[in-house]
């Protein structure tokens, strides 16, 4: 792809060096080349030419004519002017669907992020269409390209792709085209201004999340700082805890003379001697049970 561009870029900078020196039929004839040549899909510079402008005020401005529709365009736009345009070629035809899907794919992206429904969501609109593929219909590019069945449509999509005008992928399952990047198209001067109060509410919708982003971080930081001063006051208090037991134990064993975990140990085991103790305790009392037990049987 990058050798085909450097091709191209060469190809296209031959056309604009003999557009300098070429005039009337013979400029003319140079556009229709132009407008054939692979890999060339962008024309503002030659527009922008002197010499290619004075052709709108001459005999050639349906030349002139057919060039703007290819910067500006689309293939509908051609059939709609047909009758007082010059006939394409086949390879005129491909280039110029291959513009209008590019057109297709921009428009339904800018209907995603400016549709008045979700304008007030219209920053995470933004990130959600670039996330995703912009979809177009079989149907409408069949309508739009004035192609007859899905074959011509597909190979047309996939010429499209091996040209690198667009990447995408064909979803014959759901009959559309997912287009995940397209080239861009020359822009004319009075879209400038839309151009640029676009870019300037991205601006701002980019500020917004920005302080959203930042707003978030802080009390994050916020609640970090207070479970870990949390986490200190507990470690803390146990320390502390652990040190009034341990003082506790001391001033015990030494009440007692005895070494405190000494103390301590007698203090959770029992004394030696106290379970026997107990145990002859029970077996006295059962001895006595018996021996009563008789007394009585022998009164009776």
């Amino acid at each position: 792809m990058a050798a085909e561009g450097k091709v191209t870029g060469q190809s296209q900078e031959q056309f604009l060096l003999l557009a300098k020196a070429a005039r009337g039929a013979a400029l003319a004839s140079l556009i229709h080349q132009v407008l054939e040549a692979p890999g060339i899909y962008v024309f503002g510079e030659l527009l922008d030419m002197p010499a290619v402008r004075e052709l709108a005020d001459s005999e050639f401005s349906p030349v002139f004519r057919l060039l703007t529709i290819f910067a500006y365009g689309t293939y509908a736009d051609y059939l709609a002017e047909a009758a007082n345009l010059p006939p394409l070629t086949e390879a005129q035809k491909n280039k110029l669907r291959h513009l209008s899907v590019v057109t297709l794919a921009a428009k339904i992206k800018v209907v995603a992020l400016f549709f008045p429904e979700f304008s007030p969501h219209w920053d995470y609109l933004v990130l959600v269409t670039n996330m995703f593929p912009q979809c177009i219909p079989y149907s409408v590019l069949l309508e739009q390209l004035q192609l007859k069945n899905v074959r011509q449509l597909e190979d047309l999509v996939i010429e499209a792709v091996y040209a690198d005008v667009l990447r995408g992928s064909l979803d014959q399952r759901n009959q559309r085209l997912e287009v995940d990047y397209s080239i861009g198209r020359d822009i004319r001067r009075e879209e400038l201004s839309t151009i640029t109060r676009t870019l300037q509410e991205w601006c701002q919708g980019c500020e917004v999340v920005l302080s959203g982003i930042e707003e978030q971080v802080s009390r994050a930081n916020q609640h970090k700082e207070q479970q870990l001063a949390l986490k200190q006051q507990i470690e803390s208090e146990v320390a502390n805890l652990k040190k009034t037991i341990k003082v506790t134990t001391a001033a015990a064993a030494a009440a007692t003379s005895q070494d405190p975990e000494q103390h301590l140990t007698e203090l959770r085991e029992p004394a030696p001697g106290t379970n026997q103790r107990q145990a002859s305790k029970k077996t006295s009392k059962a001895k006595g049970l018996r021996g009563s037990a008789k007394i009585w049987s022998k009164s009776n």
